[in-house]
């Protein structure tokens, strides 16, 4: 039997009932148990708020309450973050006011490099490792994932978007920063070959796998940050990681085939990338949209162009050795400088003038005081949608992570060890990294770029 994708258009008014219609129609109850714990993998795609980029507040209140709803018990259920070297979890989950929400509905938040358990891949997935297509040659002394993964229940909360590395990035790529570590920057010469690797591991280590997507906004161009955002009024809910990201590709006028991540999972039986062969069910109108976007390839910042120049042009021989050893903390910061100080304060305002003014622009705004009914939230406020963030306070902040990004990059914990372990007993080095709030967090991805980046 096909494993349907379930598409539903959707306003602020019935926001939360369209959620909860959506992830039915799809199935979820029948994929995830309810006697498991579930994480909540949340996307942070960028620690600044920019529409399209990260989970919405509405997309988590309207699972969590879908869910519960449903019966499953709220104990069971927790936000899941990972971190990377150029992106802050902690801003993030506050500028994009996930953390409001989960701190309403009294849930446990968990980011997965503050003091969890990682365990090395073989141990979790046994023989499965002969079958990967990339990483262990990538990590060929292995790598680890989380020990807490094991067994539960996995839902993803992407958006609709583009990608300057793997061209869309939805379901598939929400799950590169949960169970890779900070060097999975190493993977970006292969990253289609990883995600294919990755949904492998998770359909082995979840007990269930779900992806639930917003397009209420959704990106166009370099993504998954500097992007041309649009607001599309679409909701996405499946069990198929591989049939979700190709409706999502379809909807954005790209030929789901045509990219390799979808077409290698698609080959290898991990789902349905054809969307010839895809069960759409809900609004069936609304699955044959194209919005003809431009991609992230025709129009790339600076950024993206450099990045495509180390990991498969010109520079790849000269530079990405670098990325490998202690000199790597110099894309790190790179990175941050162009995306955050010069980027977000020069372009963010002007890109994302539209699309605040529409409902989910004030909605956004205005989240902390607006009511919610059963359906969805039927006065979006009336207060101007506005940057809150000023560009001199980015500017700051920018910096002030800047500083944060050196220390705490993995390169530099291993060359700290390294001196402490040659040290006297007793005698310290360097800067203590305080247990409970790591200042680099991030959520989908990292190294030169991000995403959570690759937020990130």
């Amino acid at each position: 039997m096909k494993t349907p994708v379930a598409i539903l258009r959707t306003t602020p008014g019935t926001v939360l009932k369209d959620y909860h219609e959506v992830m039915n129609l799809a199935g979820y109850q029948q994929h995830l148990d309810k006697t498991a714990d579930t994480a909540l993998k949340v996307n942070i795609s960028w620690h600044f708020f920019y529409p399209g980029s990260s989970t919405t507040p509405w997309q988590l209140e309207g699972v969590i309450r879908a869910m519960k709803q449903d019966g499953f018990d709220p104990k069971l259920i927790h936000a899941c973050h990972n971190r990377t070297v150029v992106i802050d979890a902690h801003l993030g989950e506050r500028e994009n006011k996930q953390l409001n929400v989960v701190e309403a509905h009294g849930l446990r938040n968990v980011h997965l490099y503050e003091g969890e358990e990682w365990i090395p891949v073989g141990d979790a997935v046994g023989d499965l490792t002969k079958k990967f297509l990339t990483l262990n040659q990538v990590f060929p002394k292995g790598f680890s994932i989380p020990k807490r993964f094991i067994g539960e229940n996995i839902l993803h909360l992407p958006t609709v978007k583009t990608h300057i590395f793997t061209t869309t990035t939805g379901a598939m790529k929400n799950a590169f920063g949960g169970l890779l570590n900070e060097k999975r920057h190493w993977t970006h010469p292969t990253i289609h070959e990883t995600l294919v690797d990755l949904l492998m591991i998770q359909k082995k280590i979840h007990r269930g796998i779900f992806a639930v997507m917003d397009g209420t906004f959704a990106g166009d161009g370099p993504g998954p940050r500097c992007m041309v955002p649009h607001v599309k009024n679409v909701l996405l809910a499946s069990a198929d990681q591989v049939a979700i990201d190709a409706v999502a590709a379809k909807l954005m006028g790209i030929d789901p085939m045509s990219i390799k991540f979808i077409r290698l999972a698609h080959e290898a039986g991990l789902g349905c990338g054809d969307p010839a062969k895809i069960e759409i069910v809900g609004d069936l109108e609304a699955a044959k949209q194209n919005w003809n976007f431009t991609g992230p390839f025709k129009k790339m910042t600076f950024a993206s162009r450099m990045q495509h120049k180390i990991y498969w042009g010109p520079l790849k021989k000269p530079v990405e050795w670098s990325l490998k050893t202690f000199l790597a903390p110099w894309a790190y910061l790179a990175s941050v400088a162009y995306h955050d100080t010069f980027w977000y304060p020069r372009f963010a305002k002007t890109r994302m003038k539209d699309v605040l003014q529409s409902d989910w622009g004030r909605l956004f705004s205005n989240w902390e005081n607006v009511k919610p009914d059963a359906k969805g939230f039927p006065d979006v406020g009336s207060a101007p949608p506005e940057l809150k963030r000023s560009s001199a306070s980015v500017f700051f902040r920018s910096w002030k992570l800047l500083g944060t990004c050196l220390m705490e990059a993995p390169e530099m914990l291993t060359l700290r060890k390294r001196k402490m372990a040659a040290k006297p007993a007793g005698a310290t080095v360097g800067t203590p990294v305080h247990p409970g709030h790591h200042p680099c967090g991030g959520a989908d991805g990292g190294g030169a770029d991000h995403d959570k980046h690759h937020h990130h």
